[in-house]
């Protein structure tokens, strides 16, 4: 295996882990979310401290089932080979992009940064490596 796809997926291994065991905490309600992560719309509509709860809780399924899928992901970059895993891999980093974006509107944060930049280094291995994949 080549090290950029298996740093990739190591990435996308420790991300599984942390999206499980932080949807987990949110899910419980043992820790709130945090408003730097979210976009200004989400943060103004949850003024009412049940509402937050409720919105906490469903955000907690959101990132175990998150934490699933880069789990998911990060076996279809170890498995590489087979054309579906690379679409996998490829189909959920577009998204990963896309949901970081949406994230940071108008909001500067260096975790969803150093995410989205990890991202697009994913994405351009994966893109690199696409021609090896569908043609050979």
């Amino acid at each position: 295996m080549n090290i950029p796809l298996l740093l990739c997926a190591l990435f996308y291994g420790l991300l599984c882990i942390f999206s499980i065991v932080t949807g987990l905490i949110y899910m419980n309600g043992r820790k709130e979310l945090n408003p730097l992560e979210l976009p200004d719309k989400f943060v103004a509509k949850l003024n009412d401290e049940e509402k937050l709860k409720s919105f906490t809780v469903r955000m907690g399924l959101v990132t175990f089932i998150v934490g699933i899928v880069q789990g998911i992901t990060a076996y279809a970059l170890f498995k590489k080979g087979s054309p579906l895993f690379y679409w996998i891999a490829l189909g959920f980093t577009l998204f990963s992009v896309a949901s970081v974006l949406f994230k940071l509107k108008g909001k500067i944060n260096a975790f969803p940064l150093l995410k989205l930049t990890a991202y697009l280094a994913i994405l351009a291995v994966l893109l690199l490596r696409s021609s090896r994949v569908l043609f050979f």
